[in-house]
Parts: structure tokens; C-alpha cells; sequence
């Protein structure tokens, strides 16, 4: 005789595979990439709202991009296999001693040229390693708009901003096609060892173009893919080539780039005259 499962064995069993998911995040890489709610963060209803809530008062509320239907997320993009998203239990990672000597971010920093009142973005922003750097350098009168599709990160980033008593941050819940960005407001979009880790990835670069005023920049900063000397692996490195393979068809043209970081490659975008 069968016997039934009563409701004990089956909250049993989901706990189990929540506790799975949780300890194996490579196993069930899911689990970061389909986060695009949270229960106890207030919703934006368009990006008009984002850009009225994003006062240097304060640090609350936290935005998140409203409910949407996501395609299937792809696995390769032009001839790319696209990563997995770090999951938030190697946010330790992301501020650790050596990364200052291993990818000199202040150097990277200077090259982007942040003024005091600018908007910027920064993409992936996970516990706030550039967030806070930025957050010093765009001062009183500018903002940080802190994007990342985990609620977790943000939290890490919000309890460090506060640490640092920062009250110029604004951390935004997006989703995997949608940053929630407001539209055309935003001088510079800085994406760190993020973009080879956008499943949807022509949706972003739409969503971020948009968000650009008529001069603001993308800027990607990705590990040199042609490069074997580089300790990371492959599949978290893009080349140049690549990287143009992908920013061209979807609207953005390369204005400049740096060549002068350890291990990275820091290229510069700016819309294109031609609509992909």
C-alpha cells in the first residue's frame, strides 16, 4: 500500500532542499539568478519613482523593480558561455585585503573621472566595495545607485554604508532583465566582473542605455580573457573582442579605454548614433 505524505514530510522535505540549494549554490545555480522580489522591500513602479526616491537623505526605502514575466535565461551569447552570478555567501570575498594589489582599484577609480554632484551606478553592486568609494567621491550633492538582483547583498550593503555613515547610496533590488534604473538620468554605469553574468544579457544592455544621459558612459571592467596569465577562471574573463562582439549590435560604441590595470581590461561606452 502507498502511503501518503502527510504535511510534516513534505515541509520536511523542503527544508532539506532549501538547506541543499543554500549549501551548493553551483549545484542549483538558480537560486541567484531567479531572485526578482523580496517581501519586505517596498515596490517602484516605474523608474520616474526611483529617481524621486533616490534622495542622499537617506539610506531606506530600498527599491525593487516590479513583478515580471523573465524569459528563459540563456546559457551563450554570441559565442560566449555566460557565468553564473555569484551567490551572496561569497560577498566576503568581494572586500578582501589583497584585492587593492591584485586589481588596483584606485587606479581604476581615477580613470573613471567621478565628479562631485554626479549619478552613478554602480552594476552588481553586491556588499559595496565600489559603492562606498563612489558614494565619497560623487559627495553630498550626487547619488549611488546600488544595483543588485540579490536582497542579501544589499543588506551587507546597506549595514556598511550605514557603518560609514553614507546617506548619498540608494540600493535597488533589479531583476535579471531589468535594473530599474531611471531613464536617461544617470552619468556613468560601472560594471565590475559583472556583465559575463547577465543571463539576459540584450535586455540589460537596453534597460542600461536607456539610463544613460545623452553623455554618460558605460564602463566595463571584465578579467583579460586573452591573457592565460590571469589567475581567474575562463569563464569569468571576457577578451576585447568579445566584449565589442557584444556592446555594438546593442547600441554602444566604444569611446575609450585604459590598459594600464593588473589583471583587467576597463573599456568605455557611450550610446551609439544608430538605435539597435
Amino acid at each position: 500500500m502507498t502511503r501518503r505524505p502527510t504535511p510534516f514530510r513534505i515541509t520536511h522535505c523542503l527544508r532539506h532542499a532549501t538547506l541543499l540549494m543554500l549549501a551548493f549554490p553551483t549545484v542549483f545555480p538558480c537560486l541567484a539568478q531567479t531572485t526578482s522580489g523580496d517581501a519586505n522591500m517596498p515596490s517602484a513602479s516605474s523608474a520616474t519613482d526611483l529617481a524621486d526616491e533616490a534622495s542622499p537623505a537617506s539610506l531606506e526605502p530600498t527599491p525593487s523593480v516590479p513583478q515580471q514575466k523573465i524569459p528563459p535565461a540563456l546559457t551563450h551569447y554570441r559565442g560566449r558561455e555566460i557565468a553564473t552570478t555569484m551567490h551572496y555567501t561569497g560577498a566576503p570575498w568581494l572586500i578582501r585585503e589583497e584585492r587593492q594589489r591584485e586589481e588596483d582599484c584606485t587606479k581604476m577609480l581615477e580613470q573613471l573621472n567621478v565628479q562631485r554632484g554626479m549619478t552613478v551606478c554602480d552594476m552588481g553592486c553586491g556588499n559595496g566595495f565600489y559603492t562606498l568609494q563612489l558614494a565619497e567621491r560623487v559627495g553630498t550633492e550626487g547619488r549611488v545607485l546600488a544595483v543588485d538582483i540579490q536582497p542579501e547583498m544589499l543588506r551587507l550593503l546597506q549595514e556598511r554604508a550605514a557603518t560609514a555613515g553614507l546617506k548619498n547610496v540608494l540600493p535597488i533590488h533589479g531583476s535579471v532583465i531589468d535594473p530599474g534604473l531611471p531613464k536617461a538620468q544617470v552619468d556613468l554605469i560601472l560594471c565590475v566582473d559583472v556583465y559575463h553574468e547577465f543571463s539576459h544579457p540584450e535586455q540589460m544592455l537596453a534597460a542600461m542605455r536607456a539610463s544613460l544621459k545623452p553623455d554618460g558612459e558605460l564602463v566595463l571592467v571584465e578579467f583579460r580573457g586573452e591573457d592565460p596569465s590571469v589567475p581567474i577562471k575562463p569563464l569569468h574573463k571576457m577578451t576585447k573582442k568579445q566584449v565589442l562582439r557584444e556592446m555594438q549590435p546593442n547600441g554602444l560604441q566604444l569611446s575609450r579605454q585604459f590598459d594600464d590595470l593588473p589583471w583587467q581590461h576597463m573599456m568605455f561606452f557611450r550610446k551609439s548614433t544608430e538605435t539597435p
